[in-house]
């Protein structure tokens, strides 16, 4: 059953004079923010050394924005669908610099776990109004061009946003990353007020809209991959650093140097994903899945040598940077009245995930061992691509001449 939302004013079309610095800012925006999100990541064990809490507990750094995230999507969206969309950016871009001032200078973990809870509050209501904005700034022909550029600042998080807050983490501490990335959300609000355009909303997302589209088997099984995958992935890579400390047996310059080279071959994977999905997206999604397990039911067995770890990272991050873009692509298809609403439940599947991934993983952790984190993480991103590989063949036997 189609799905609409509530047209209240035409769409605007800018100039790219006008568009283009408003994208590009909108891109920045989500770079903050995706940054923020992950710089846990390659400062894990130092938060807990800093207040004496175990890698697991640390990870609830990683769970609490994803929880949030998940939670405020809908409910964000929903409240605030009637208010200027430059606004509510503006609004959560300032929640997010609180945030990171408040890890930098928290003298206990609880007000650590304080912050997060604004991060994924930001990301709730930040993520999807962006995604649906970039065609009301720039021409239609110039649209799928912004849209990738956009979503660029996903990997780009990954490659400069980590690894350089884990340097910057070795160099002066944690708390000096968080601090610097503070000060860089401060910047990206500037842009905001000067850059983007007043832009008043033009649909109404309801809760009603999202119930509906939950309803539809194509949003059901996109649902079930992204939850299988997401989990496959964070459940195992929010505890990366302990595995290559403790399994690999490298200092922290050599896994700032991993973290970098995983975030660059993310970017690869995500052009890639990004130039098949559109023809592709079942197969996009089932090769990323089953790249990932082979990554990490083999770091176990050969992640112990320096010189295979960086190749295995290397095949996880391609795998794991064309995921978002064809995971996005499926609930797109699958509701294509509803870009926003679409966009909502992608957030909120997608975060809530990263929170039960992280805490997972954490609970492995702490009980076994990081080699154990790693498999099974890859035994997860075995169900996924064998569910993939079962809908395809239902597919392939309703038509076999394709459709």
């Amino acid at each position: 059953m189609p799905v609409t939302t509530t047209a209240t004013t035409p769409l605007p079309i800018r100039s790219p004079a006008t568009g283009w610095p408003a994208v590009v800012t909108v891109m920045l925006g989500i770079f903050v923010i995706v940054t923020t999100e992950i710089l846990p990541i390659g400062l894990l064990t130092s938060i807990g050394a800093g207040f004496t809490v175990s890698d697991g507990t640390a990870g609830l750094t990683m769970t609490m924005p994803g929880l949030l995230a998940a939670v405020s999507a809908p409910l964000v969206t929903a409240a605030t669908a009637r208010v200027d969309r430059r606004l509510m950016l503006c609004v959560f871009t300032a929640l997010l610099a609180l945030a990171n001032l408040l890890a930098a200078a928290a003298p206990s973990y609880w007000l650590v776990l304080t912050s997060r809870v604004l991060v994924g509050i930001t990301i709730g209501g930040f993520w999807p109004i962006a995604t649906g904005l970039v065609q009301r700034l720039v021409p239609p022909a110039s649209v799928g061009r912004a849209t990738a550029v956009v979503f660029s600042a996903v990997p780009l998080g990954s490659v400069l946003g980590v690894p350089a807050g884990t340097l910057i983490g070795d160099l002066a501490g944690w708390r000096t990353a968080f601090l610097v990335m503070g000060a860089l959300t401060v910047g990206v609000l500037v842009m905001l007020l000067l850059l983007v355009p007043p832009l008043p909303p033009i649909e109404v997302t309801r809760l009603s809209v999202l119930r509906g589209l939950i309803r539809g088997a194509g949003t059901r099984f996109a649902l079930l991959l992204t939850f299988l995958v997401v989990l496959a992935h964070f459940g195992a890579y929010t505890y990366v650093t302990p595995f290559l400390q403790r399994v690999t047996h490298v200092g922290d310059g050599a896994i700032t140097a991993f973290l970098l080279v995983y975030g660059g071959a993310g970017i690869l994977g995500t052009f890639l994903g990004g130039s098949w999905v559109a023809r592709w997206p079942q197969a996009v999604l089932g090769f990323a899945a089953g790249l990932i397990a082979a990554a990490t039911l083999l770091l176990p067995v050969l992640g112990h040598r320096p010189a295979d770890a960086p190749a295995l990272l290397i095949v996880w991050g391609i795998a794991y940077g064309a995921v978002p873009v064809a995971s996005q692509t499926w609930f797109s298809k699958a509701a294509p009245d509803a870009p926003e609403a679409a966009s909502v439940l992608f957030t909120a599947s997608f975060q809530a995930t990263i929170s039960i991934g992280a805490l997972l993983g954490g609970a492995v952790l702490d009980r076994t061992s990081p080699s154990m984190v790693m498999a099974l993480g890859g035994c997860t991103a075995v169900l996924t691509a064998l569910a993939v590989g079962a809908r395809s063949g239902r597919s392939r036997s309703r038509n076999p001449y394709g459709a």
